[in-house]
């Protein structure tokens, strides 16, 4: 286990809005505020069309070949994440999400391409006096946290 500590900042409120992409539109809206740390929780609706990253092709694999997912219709979506930043200095968001319509359920990654249907609410909490960063990891090719 690696870990840090951090301090609560500033908490926003954020309705992002039809056809927005969820990883760009608070990537975008992390760098406008100067946020580089935050975690957050979100709620609403996934269009058609929307990607998800739903695990790698095989388990232990090396290079890890992810497996993708493209909803076939708007989805109810619920998911938690959190934002830290690259090595440039970049807020990367790294978000997981369920999706969900008539019994059906599907979770993963945001990071291929989220998008809004018709709205979704999130729950921003900065964290700040935040010294974790996401660096790349050559043995996985993933941005991993380093606390």
């Amino acid at each position: 286990m690696k870990y840090s500590e951090a301090k609560l900042g500033r908490i926003f409120v954020i309705r992002l809005e039809d056809g927005e992409v969820l990883h760009e539109a608070v990537e975008s809206f992390a760098r406008r505020e100067g946020i580089r740390s935050a975690a957050l929780i979100v709620v609403g609706g996934a269009d058609e069309g929307s990607r998800l990253v739903v695990g790698p092709q095989e388990g232990r694999a090396r290079p890890v070949v992810p497996m993708t997912r493209e909803l076939c219709n708007v989805y109810e979506v619920t998911g938690v994440g959190t934002i830290f930043p690259d090595e440039e200095g970049h807020p990367v968001l790294h978000m997981h999400v369920s999706c969900g319509r008539r019994g059906e359920t599907t979770t993963g990654c945001v990071r291929t391409g989220v998008k809004v249907w018709e709205v979704m609410e999130i729950i921003l909490w900065e964290l700040m006096d935040c010294k974790a960063t996401r660096r790349l990891d050559e043995k996985t090719g993933f941005k991993l946290l380093v606390p």
